[in-house]
């Protein structure tokens, strides 16, 4: 199953907890359920600098009350190579999609552009599936890392990817420069401005997540699609990952 395994999920040294906030989501919406939230990084590097962001922000999200899975891109092959898309990382990716509610997409910069690594997965998650919507409504957070000086070309190219797959992108992101200096020979990420906009961006998702996922299949419930299916939309169906939380085969384990 290509899910990483998070390591030390509740160890969190860079972060000072006397201005931290556990529920930052509490009183914008239900709590019947924490966030699911699904995440994806943009490099195959044994030692990913995008990985180890994605890390650092699954343990904050776990500590602010989300339910989290890191997606490992490193099986998944090129759009299109394989017919019908029928692959167990393909598979797999979709279904944490649709099991989520909000993503973090996290990629390098590389020639002034997010990866490769980055683009196929978003490519491999289509606008709809079988009457299934894979990210529609979700929300969104977007990071990127850099070797050089600081830069927004990833971020900025995620965004417009977000807006394309209809998801409702956060207003803060995080753009970490000279990524290799910001983490130690452990790993973790060490105590920085950086640091901290990966905090306040990982605050915000959760809580435009609680905010928006009761109302996710009437934000994206649009007329010309209504019109194209002749058939009247079901405005009781708020929950966009009930089929794959239905099935005990398309749940992620």
């Amino acid at each position: 199953m290509p899910i990483r395994t998070l390591t030390n999920a509740h160890h969190l040294p860079a972060l000072d907890r006397r201005f931290v906030i556990d529920r930052p989501g509490i009183g914008l919406g239900p709590h019947d359920h924490p966030p699911r939230i699904l995440l994806l990084y943009g490099s195959l590097r044994a030692r990913s600098f995008s990985r180890l962001c994605v890390e650092e922000a699954a343990r904050l999200l776990q500590l602010f009350g989300a339910e989290t899975r890191i997606f490992d891109p490193s099986d998944l092959p090129l759009p299109d190579k394989i017919a019908g898309d029928d692959h167990p990382a393909v598979h797999e990716l979709r279904e944490l999609s649709m099991w989520s509610e909000g993503h973090v997409w996290c990629s390098p910069e590389r020639h002034g552009q997010i990866t490769g690594v980055m683009k196929t997965q978003i490519d491999h998650l289509p606008l709809a599936m079988g009457g299934m919507r894979p990210t529609q409504g979700r929300t969104l957070a977007v990071m990127q890392v850099s070797a050089g000086s600081q830069s927004f070309n990833s971020v900025n190219t995620l965004r417009l990817l977000g807006r394309w797959m209809r998801m409702i992108t956060v207003p803060n992101q995080s753009s970490v420069a000279m990524a290799y200096k910001e983490f130690g020979d452990d790993d973790r990420m060490r105590p920085s401005t950086y640091y901290d906009r990966i905090v306040d961006v990982m605050e915000e998702l959760v809580r435009f997540t609680v905010l928006t996922r009761p109302h996710a299949a009437q934000l994206v419930d649009r007329y010309s699609e209504r019109k194209a299916a002749t058939a009247p939309a079901d405005p009781a169906n708020n929950d966009h990952a009930s089929i794959a939380i239905a099935s005990p085969s398309t749940q992620p384990q």
